[in-house]
């Protein structure tokens, strides 16, 4: 099994900056892609960044240039750094780990809320 804890969020004031964190315990050796999702109020769930275990990255247009998702192999962590912050990256955000081998599967973090507001 694996679990995944996210951590970080907080409520920051437009145009302020957060970095998210996601560790990942239990059998980690089977994780390849790391994600993270958010969710806002209403709204679908969406993806907002991806890292390979290559370190290959994507990330959806409405943050490209303001997050940047990095990864910690040996610490088991992902992190989610965000500047700039609007209004409209209000969500809860999950992290997610797609994992092969033994404990096949997609899996979730609790989330954490980020809330930006003045």
């Amino acid at each position: 099994q694996v679990r995944l804890v996210e951590s970080g969020g907080a409520l920051v004031q437009p145009g302020g900056s957060l970095t998210l964190s996601c560790v990942a315990s239990g059998t980690t050796s089977g994780i390849y892609y790391m994600s993270w999702y958010r969710q806002a109020p209403g709204k679908e769930r969406e993806l907002v960044a991806d890292i390979s275990g290559g370190g290959n990255t994507n990330y959806v247009d409405s943050v490209k240039g303001r997050f940047t998702i990095s990864r910690d192999i040996a610490k088991n962590t992902m992190y989610l750094q965000m500047v700039r912050l609007k209004p409209g990256d209000t969500a809860v955000y999950f992290c997610h780990a797609d994992v092969s081998g033994t404990y096949a599967g997609d899996y979730w973090g609790p989330g954490t809320q980020v809330t930006v507001s003045s």
